[in-house]
């Protein structure tokens, strides 16, 4: 097998090895192939040595009524394994939980046409997050910020203080502090004093409505900059808000009356993830045709529309979302956050349109291979949360077999890419409803067998 998987390089063979999984099943047992879900279930189990049992067990109301309030019932949807992934040079099983037709299996598709380059390459960022801190009604801003950055010490003795002794230990806590001077405004129609009577000096001004813009106030926002370690870190960053905010009034000069929003924000910029493949035209051109130079212009161009586009911008990053929102789900974490945090980022990074795609994608003139990476915000942990009290949250994590929530966020960003090149080469080719009705018709025609 290793003979004929030659272009693999052979330190990607011996980490499969390291890990205990099987070569076949690293690189994609054809679970499709098999005959039945427990027939699927097993191959997994064997294939990653983890008992399952959390897939085929119901979450319990009573677990159910402690997540949420006021649960009536649970709510179920199929748990898909995705194959054939590489990152960093080990092998993953990846679950997802979509109700979707096509996404595991594109997601499949791509992942076994960029091992002759060795797979998905991938790092983190240290897991920072921020949390907000708004101070108003400061008379001096541009000082205040001066005296808040100026005292970061005193600030990391009480933030550190109430995120816990252990956390500190974990090495994780207090990371650093910013400021900035932020003037607010209102959109809406206003009364405004006009001279309406060409300078007559007998006549006086009206009010008249306008259009527009207000002023309202000009506050000092101050960021936290906290590292959560293993967890997603809402709940840390939210109490070291608090905590904070009457020492950073009384350093802005004001009462603690003027202490705003305490909160973290899911725009996580200090923790990126990003993830590079790189594609060769034989791995992507269609079966018994030679087009692969031609499928990767058109990507490519795929690629500028998207990035010229926000209408289509939106529609290409629903497809790298596919992915992500359906592995971090299958994997209990706050999929709103990562999803806001997304969406958020590409506007944040300032594209020419404010809104540009997740993914970019390049031609190597030298090879004419096809290169794609993707950079994203990646709140996520493995810490407390969904991820520890879901039975079907934990078999997944299992299935996965990543221990720290940098890993997670690896396989999340790779995951993403490789939903992105899915969708783009179907486009790029055979359009993307070829595929994905034939398998929407299955589960069409399986609705009617059951009626």
């Amino acid at each position: 097998e290793a003979v004929r998987l030659g272009s693999v390089h052979r330190s990607i063979v011996a980490a499969w090895y390291k890990k205990k999984m099987p070569l076949k099943s690293a690189l994609g047992v054809k679970l499709y192939k098999c005959s039945s879900v427990a027939e699927r279930r097993e191959a997994v189990r064997l294939a990653c040595g983890d008992e399952l049992s959390g897939l085929t067990e119901p979450l319990e109301e009573g677990v159910a009524d402690r997540m949420i309030e006021n649960v009536v019932g649970t709510y179920a949807l199929p748990v898909g394994v995705a194959t054939n992934f590489v990152i960093d040079g080990e092998a993953y099983l990846i679950p997802f939980v979509v109700e979707e037709a096509s996404v595991v299996a594109a997601a499949s598709n791509a992942a076994k046409r960029c091992l002759k380059r060795g797979g998905f390459r991938c790092d983190v960022d240290e897991p920072v997050m921020i949390g907000q801190v708004e101070i108003r009604n400061v008379a001096d801003p541009e000082d205040a910020v001066r005296r808040v950055e100026a005292n970061g010490d005193r600030i990391r003795e009480v933030c550190d203080a109430s995120l816990g002794e252990s956390m500190v230990k974990r090495g994780g806590g207090f990371r650093g502090v910013e400021a900035r001077p932020l003037e607010t405004f209102v959109e809406g129609t206003f009364f405004v004093e006009e001279d309406n009577n060409g300078g007559d000096d007998n006549g006086g001004g009206e009010k008249n409505q306008k259009k527009g813009s207000k002023k309202t106030s000009t506050l000092v926002v101050v960021h936290l900059l906290i590292d959560c370690r293993d967890a997603m870190g809402a709940n840390l960053v939210n109490t070291a808000c608090e905590a904070t905010a009457p020492t950073l009034a009384a350093l802005c000069g004001v009462d603690e009356a003027d202490v705003g929003l305490r909160i973290l924000s899911n725009l996580a910029v200090r923790r990126l993830a990003r993830a590079t493949a790189t594609f060769t035209p034989e791995e992507l051109a269609s079966t018994d045709v030679d087009d692969g130079p031609s499928v990767v212009d058109a990507i490519v161009q795929a690629y500028h529309f998207a990035f010229a586009d926000p209408f289509r911008a939106c529609t290409n990053n629903k497809g790298v979302m596919n992915a992500v929102s359906s592995v971090a789900l299958a994997c209990g974490q706050d999929c709103r956050a990562i999803e806001a945090a997304a969406h958020a980022f590409c506007a944040w990074k300032k594209h020419p349109t404010c809104y540009g795609p997740m993914a970019n994608w390049t031609k190597d003139p030298a090879t004419g291979d096809l290169v794609g990476a993707i950079e994203l915000p990646m709140p996520v942990g493995l810490v407390g949360g969904a991820v520890k009290v879901h039975p079907g949250a934990r078999a997944n994590v299992a299935i996965l077999g990543v221990d720290s929530a940098a890993g997670l966020a690896k396989v999340l960003v790779a995951a993403g890419l490789a939903q992105n090149l899915a969708a783009l080469r179907a486009l790029a080719t055979d359009g993307i409803q070829k595929g994905h009705m034939r398998l929407h018709a299955r589960s069409r025609d399986d609705q009617k067998n059951k009626t």
